[in-house]
């Protein structure tokens, strides 16, 4: 036979259910408050009313010691049961519902009582305080039974104390009034116990949905897991409220933008300044894998409405991959320059060859010749305007590229820079991008031109870009500076849209500014200010656009 399983024990404690047991400590706190006030009502009432009594007692007492007849009588006559001062106590007794009306003298012989076998008796309890002029209240025992008592002084038309009234009130009656209130007291409490029960179903459900009827151990680890995850990923993370406050970041989100916990509670625009990282997270732009750049970061921003109103914003870091799509970019380009001018100089070696066979030595060499001087002339022309290497080799580049495109790229005559730029990586980006989009306006157009005017003013670098492109309409020349915006059909990695925000914040990072215009003869001409951009020099005189004064001359 099979063991016996066995018995399952019952299990007491809180349930599990989060609805349950909020459900449960509501009640027990709602049934805790009513029985507290139940017996805080009833612990002052049971005062009240024997305080009540008693002073129900003494105004019959008062009353009773004002009617002059009975201190007359009892001045006049001799306590009996059928005496006058017996029938007008017994009078007011019936009248005034007490259980007994004793008028006593000086010594404390009854001359009246409820019960006529005590008149003539003394009293059961001390007079002394009433006889000595005190009125007096309060709860004892007597021949009676325990009453509610009040006692008075008995006073002549001379105002001489020649005895005392005592009334009293049955307690009985009074703890029947205090047992009579309870059921009432206790239906009252019953009632409010049943509203604050239905109040707290009602509150539990709604909990209970807000929730999903989670387990508080479930909601722990789910918070425990969130924590985790939000400062473990290596993702930004943002979330904003109803009011578009910001109410959580992460680390990751924190090192992107810049930023850290003491912007929590602030709008995008307080914590970030404005500018297009802002409208992505406040909502005002829409989109999915919205571009954005921060300091020199470029990031990739998607933004979430949350059921309560507010929002989640994750936050991905491009840059190094924008970085790397570009150089791919310049890759691809110089690959194409290369294909070309391999494919020319095998033209150009076809024809020497000829040349040679035919031997025509003489057309030969002079054939070698120019070409050798192109390439010689184009290299120079760059060197011995531009003083920087890293700049000159990139214009030098660039005019590879543009020639095989069919584009002229030609440096101003006007073009001075020598060597002594504090940034030459940051002039490179710039010139860089604006060759670039110079290149992709102008492709396909005849005539196909891009001029690159670099001219020193003091410490100031002024850099122009000019093509001979369709242009920029004059509502986009702000436009076209923001993250995210272009004309142009995004490539194969990634956005676009970054190259000329980037180079406004290159400008504008150094106090300076780049802006856009109409080219002479048509086209559009970027130009970018960056002051304090060289070294200064002693042994090197800053070269001077005309009518602009040297810091020297001016000093003179």
């Amino acid at each position: 036979m099979s063991p016996t399983p066995p018995a399952r024990r019952l299990r007491l404690g809180m349930p599990r259910r989060m609805f349950s047991q909020l459900l449960l400590m509501q009640l027990t706190i709602a049934a805790g408050v009513v029985v507290l006030a139940t017996g805080l009502f009833l612990a002052p009432l049971s005062n009240q009313l024997d305080d009540q009594a008693m002073r129900r007692a003494l105004a019959i007492a008062q009353t009773t010691a004002a009617v002059p007849q009975i201190a007359e009588d009892l001045r006049t006559t001799r306590p009996s049961v059928g005496g006058p001062v017996q029938r007008e106590a017994e009078r007011i007794r019936v009248a005034s519902g007490a259980e007994y009306v004793v008028v006593m003298d000086l010594s404390g012989t009854r001359w009246s009582h409820a019960d006529p076998k005590q008149v003539g008796g003394h009293v059961s309890t001390d007079p002394s305080q009433a006889l000595a002029g005190k009125d007096v209240m309060e709860i004892d025992s007597g021949t009676m039974g325990r009453s509610a008592r009040g006692k008075v002084p008995l006073r002549d038309d001379d105002g001489k104390i020649i005895g005392a009234v005592s009334v009293g009130i049955e307690y009985d009656s009074v703890r029947a009034r205090l047992i009579h209130a309870i059921p009432g007291l206790f239906a009252y409490a019953g009632g409010a116990l049943a509203v604050g029960a239905l109040a707290a179903w009602l509150i539990s459900r709604r909990v209970q949905r807000q929730t999903r009827d989670l387990a508080f151990s479930d909601i722990s680890a789910l918070l425990a897991e969130r924590e985790a995850m939000l400062h473990g990923i290596r993702e930004g993370v943002v979330a904003l409220d109803r009011a578009g406050r910001v109410r959580l970041l992460n680390d990751e989100a924190q090192r992107l933008l810049g930023i850290g916990e003491e912007v929590v509670g602030r709008s995008p625009d307080e914590a970030l300044g404005e500018g297009r990282t802002a409208d992505v997270l406040a909502g005002r732009v829409t989109g999915t894998d919205l571009i954005a750049v921060r300091g020199q970061r470029v990031l990739v921003v998607n933004r979430m409405p949350t059921d309560d109103g507010g929002a989640v914003a994750t936050l991905r870091d491009r840059t190094e991959l924008e970085q790397l799509g570009r150089e791919l970019d310049s890759t691809h380009g110089l690959i194409d320059a290369l294909r070309a001018q391999d494919h020319e100089h095998a033209n150009r070696m076809h024809t020497l060859l000829g040349l040679l066979e035919l031997e025509m030595y003489d057309d030969a060499v002079e054939f070698v010749g120019e070409v050798v001087g192109d390439h010689r002339a184009t290299a120079e022309q760059v060197t011995e305007k531009i003083g920087d290497p890293l700049l000159a080799a990139l214009l030098v580049g660039k005019a590879t590229v543009a020639a095989e495109r069919g584009v002229a790229l030609w440096v101003s005559d006007r073009t001075r820079l020598p060597d002594r730029l504090i940034d030459p990586r940051g002039l490179v980006t710039v010139v860089g991008n604006l060759v670039d989009n110079a290149l992709d306006a102008v492709g396909g157009t005849p005539h196909a031109r891009v001029e690159v005017e670099l001219r020193v003013e003091g410490r100031t670098a002024v850099l122009r870009v000019r093509d001979t492109g369709p242009g920029i309409p004059a509502e986009q020349r702000e436009l076209i500076f923001t993250e995210g915006w272009s004309t142009k059909k995004p490539p194969a990695h990634g956005k676009r849209g970054i190259g000329l925000s980037l180079v406004r914040r290159l400008a504008e990072r150094q106090g300076g500014h780049a802006t856009v215009d109409d080219a002479a003869g048509g086209g559009a001409e970027f130009t970018v200010v960056l002051p304090e951009a060289l070294t200064a020099s002693d042994l090197e005189p800053a070269l001077v656009a005309p009518g602009k004064i040297t810091d020297e001359e001016e000093s003179r």
